[in-house]
């Protein structure tokens, strides 16, 4: 089994969010992510390693370490942010 942890830049982007419907689907697409680690679009160049999920307009970025079996969701942010 898959096991999830939190990057603290995670948790404290998370906490901030205050519409309920935005939390609901990002809590969607971490139960995607747990269910197939991969689904995520594999990024390059200085994000090399991890993976990155829609939620909207904006992005769930998050490493997969499949030797460990372990997901770490490490970031957050509007696509304009790139």
């Amino acid at each position: 089994m898959v096991r999830i942890s939190f990057d603290d830049k995670f948790k404290v982007t998370f906490s901030k969010i205050k519409n309920k419907l935005t939390k609901e689907r990002i809590i969607k697409q971490i139960k995607k992510i747990k269910d197939n680690p991969e689904i995520g679009k594999p990024m390059r160049n200085i994000r090399k390693g991890t993976r990155e999920l829609y939620v909207g307009s904006f992005r769930l970025s998050y490493f997969y370490f499949k030797d460990k079996n372990e997901i770490v969701l490490f970031d957050f942010y509007h696509k304009d942010r790139q």
